[in-house]
């Protein structure tokens, strides 16, 4: 009876460990300038301006989607901190998503952090591999950054570097 139960015990809980197929998230998300009711809020004057990127799937993780879907809420309800925690609990998960190093570096970004959202931006970078569209977005994280930080040549340099990255090739015709 001993060895039955045992085997009914370790039965269950592989079963508990098995992957279901991911799901997409459902969960609608706002503009960082919308409020919770979906009014859309103007920037205030000297506020830097960060625009949503179109992200592909981020993560076959249930766990990291839903702590990516809490933190795009909290940041458009204005809760910043909530945001990091959720983006930092999900970094967690997984250390070499570089979407959400690059959700991360966004956010500290609009937080007026420009060193770390330099530093964050530059990790994504060396995650991203040849995704041009997250490289670029990357890049012009950095660009604004470097605004922030009063160094317009770097600025300049970053978004130059973002722009080479969306030029479709050109190649010659013979």
């Amino acid at each position: 009876m001993k060895r039955f139960l045992l085997f009914f015990v370790a039965a269950s809980l592989l079963a508990g460990c098995a992957s279901v197929p991911p799901q997409a998230s459902t969960t609608p998300t706002l503009p960082d300038t919308a409020t919770p009711d979906g009014m859309i809020v103007p920037p205030a004057e000297g506020d830097i301006v960060v625009e949503p990127e179109p992200r592909p799937v981020m993560s076959v993780n249930r766990a990291v989607v839903a702590l990516l879907d809490r933190a795009q809420l909290d940041s458009a309800a204005g809760k910043r901190e909530a945001a990091g925690a959720s983006l930092e609990r999900a970094l967690r998960i997984e250390p070499r998503n570089a979407w959400l190093w690059n959700e991360l570096a966004r956010l500290r970004l609009a937080q007026g952090q420009y060193a770390q959202a330099v530093s964050l931006a530059k990790k994504s970078i060396s995650f991203a591999g040849g995704e041009p569209q997250l490289l670029a977005a990357n890049w012009r994280v950095i660009g604004k950054a470097r605004v922030g930080q009063g160094d317009s040549a770097g600025a300049e340099q970053a978004f130059r570097q973002a722009d080479e990255l969306l030029q479709p090739e050109t190649t010659p015709l013979f």
